[in-house]
């Protein structure tokens, strides 16, 4: 019997690929992917049917995905980063009722992907929200970055500028800065994970706004939060004066 796999594969490339996500797309007959993404898979596409869409063409993916397994081909729909964070793996489970197997396989999402170059940012608790309103009502949004800040949490923002809301992570650093000091230490990674990659290291006062794009991810440091040999460091409670 064919399965569908709903597969994160990280940020891009293989080396960023866990092994069982780049065992399950070799033994697929299948792969189903936004057009970039299937860029990333280099060879591991050879002798495969692909089928590609472009942007905002999720639901399509996931529709095409379930036929092609009904069909009797294994097949693998694939995300950036995790499958089950911003990614393929709700819809998917949204659309079938039963009647196929699905197996979802975990990839690095962009957080950590991006933390393990600025250093150690999220080593306490954090919460991922994304600025994308086109899902999402922006007014729900802003209630989610308040709740964020009163709780003083890490804030890892995906989504943060695109072309046509060049305003939203202007404003929801407006909102943050209510609540944290401004000097708070601001991690902004563009292409984490791939050839191209952009690393700022900032304050909550200094964003430059016109370097950051949908390929960019912020996270904004908690209020122990602190900058120590370029690198963003979240201490997560151990007594490190009396251990050295």
């Amino acid at each position: 019997m064919a399965k569908l796999y709903v597969i994160g594969i990280g940020p891009g490339g293989r080396k960023h690929m866990t092994l069982k996500a780049i065992k399950t797309i070799k033994k697929c007959d299948v792969i189903v992917g936004y057009t970039p993404y299937i860029e990333y898979l280099g060879d591991l596409t050879e002798g495969k049917q692909i089928y590609s869409t472009g942007m905002k063409g999720e639901i399509e993916r996931c529709k095409l995905a379930i036929r092609k397994t009904k069909e009797g081909y294994n097949t693998a729909i694939i995300s950036t980063g995790d499958a089950g964070l911003y990614g393929m793996a709700g819809p998917i489970l949204e659309l079938i009722d039963g009647e196929i197997e699905v197996e979802i396989v975990p990839g690095v999402t962009a957080a950590f992907s991006a933390a393990s170059e600025l250093g150690a940012p999220i080593m306490h608790d954090f919460v991922s929200i994304s600025l994308s309103d086109l899902l999402t009502p922006w007014e729900v949004i802003e209630k989610r970055i308040v709740k964020a800040v009163e709780g003083d949490f890490v804030i890892a923002i995906y989504n943060p500028r695109s072309r046509k809301r060049k305003e939203h992570l202007e404003r929801a650093v407006e909102i943050i800065s209510k609540y944290k000091a401004k000097d708070t230490p601001v991690g902004i990674v563009r292409n984490s994970g791939r050839a191209n990659r952009e690393i700022i290291l900032t304050s909550l006062q200094n964003i430059p706004y016109e370097k950051v794009d949908m390929l960019s991810i912020l996270i904004i440091g908690n209020s122990n939060t602190y900058v120590k040999d370029n690198t963003m460091i979240t201490p997560r409670g151990y007594n490190i004066g009396q251990a050295k």
